[in-house]
């Protein structure tokens, strides 16, 4: 075990007896939605989990202790910092760490944490992946290179649609990476159910991804498996509505000199504003339904 990590009670006997457990990112809580609502939905997404059969560990940074599981009080502090809280990539931890500060957990981190603490399963929104214009800014995700090596499957509803989903999906493709869609052979756009790129598999059941992703380990493929599971259909947005809110946020974006691992939360935050909170609305949906088939594969892998 990891002398920086701390397991989570519930969690660490559920994997002891080889139950279910499903990992989820703190960022979504700091920097995803303003408090009270993100506070309200990391909770719930919990116990959506617990009733899908699973062990919710929603990792974060506490005081350079690295967490996998929270409790209430921790998820509500969480909340309540909000943006204040360092966005961790894999290259803050261990800076963070060293000084004893906090930090919320992307997926390239949650999967980080996930893996030292022995969680297959991953369920979270969408993944980051190459920006628009990356061809001269080369802003590229670090969740993408996780995904490469990190064998941890992650369960989303396709990559931000704020990004370059087909070169995303390139990316992906040169670093081995599975793209899976559940139930669809055309990779989700996040806030809509179609994007007109196609994935690399469809599987329709929760038993059949894990018996995929259990391949997979028994292959010994060092990487993840990304699975893609399409917003529910009454949750989908108009694909004009949305695109045209993203195309103005990415405009505001750049005349605003916003790079980085600034520019997600910005983005994510002024769609939501254009949208008269309609996305904001949808993301946490489809965060719903994702945690529901994480918790459900989970539990067939442990079969």
């Amino acid at each position: 075990m990891n002398r920086y990590l701390d397991v989570n009670p519930q969690v660490s006997a559920a994997l002891a007896e080889g139950r279910p457990v499903v990992a989820l990112e703190s960022t979504i809580i700091s920097h995803g939605m303003p408090y009270p609502q993100n506070v309200q939905t990391a909770l719930a997404v919990e116990d959506i989990i617990r009733k899908n059969g699973a062990v919710p560990a929603t990792i974060a940074v506490i005081g350079g202790r690295l967490k996998a599981g929270l409790t209430p009080e921790e998820i509500e502090y969480f909340g309540k910092k909000g943006q204040a809280i360092t966005k961790a990539s894999r290259r803050d931890l261990p800076v963070l760490c060293a000084r004893g500060e906090d930090g919320a957990t992307t997926v390239t981190t949650t999967m980080i944490i996930a893996h030292m603490a022995g969680i297959q399963i991953f369920a979270t929104g969408g993944i980051g992946g190459v920006h628009r214009g990356a061809e001269t800014t080369m802003d590229i995700s670090a969740d993408l290179e996780e995904l490469a090596h990190t064998p941890v499957m992650v369960i989303c509803a396709g990559a931000k649609s704020i990004l370059d989903l087909g070169l995303t999906l390139e990316y992906l493709e040169t670093h081995g990476v599975p793209v899976i869609g559940f139930g669809t052979e055309e990779l989700p756009a996040f806030y809509t159910r179609t994007s007109g790129f196609r994935v690399d598999y469809r599987i329709d059941t929760p038993q059949e991804l894990a018996a995929a992703f259990r391949v997979q380990r028994e292959l010994g493929y060092p990487g993840g498996m990304l699975v893609t599971n399409p917003i529910p259909a009454e949750y989908s947005m108009d694909p004009a509505v949305i695109n045209a809110a993203i195309d103005q946020a990415i405009a505001e974006c750049n005349e605003k000199g916003i790079h980085g691992k600034a520019t997600t939360p910005f983005l994510l935050a002024r769609v939501a504003e254009l949208t008269g909170g309609d996305s904001l609305a949808s993301n946490i949906q489809l965060v719903f339904n994702n945690a529901a088939l994480a918790a459900k594969t989970a539990a067939a892998l442990t079969e």
